[in-house]
């Protein structure tokens, strides 16, 4: 288990949506739908990139524009070195199926699910 997403585990976080569900990817260049919600956590900051540490938000299926709920698993990206954190609201999710809801833009990247 990575320290940098070990410590985040079983936390209770404050995901801020910068991409609700069903939200385009800001970029024009991508057609990037989103069909979960998607933001960052206030007041961290990513080594990699240093900006807001990234989340995905599993279980809501609508648009939301904050979500309270516990970290459950984190994402390492081999290429950036990004760690995006998985938040729920206490549900439990298999990595094969983070694999699946976070596919739609974890297919662009190498990386390892850790939980």
């Amino acid at each position: 288990m990575l320290p940098e997403i070990k410590i985040w585990l079983g936390k209770k976080v404050k995901v801020v949506m910068d991409r609700p569900l069903g939200s385009k990817h800001p970029d024009p260049r991508f057609t990037t739908i989103y069909p979960i919600n998607y933001g960052y956590i206030p007041g961290t900051i990513s080594e990699a990139d240093q900006e807001e540490i990234d989340a995905y938000v599993f279980g809501p299926k609508i648009a939301l524009a904050e979500f309270e709920g516990v970290v459950i698993a984190g994402i390492k990206r081999e290429g950036d070195g990004e760690i995006k954190l998985i938040v729920s609201a206490g549900e439990d999710y298999t990595i094969d199926e983070i694999k699946e809801l976070t596919h739609f833009q974890e297919k662009y990247h190498k990386s390892i699910i850790y939980k």
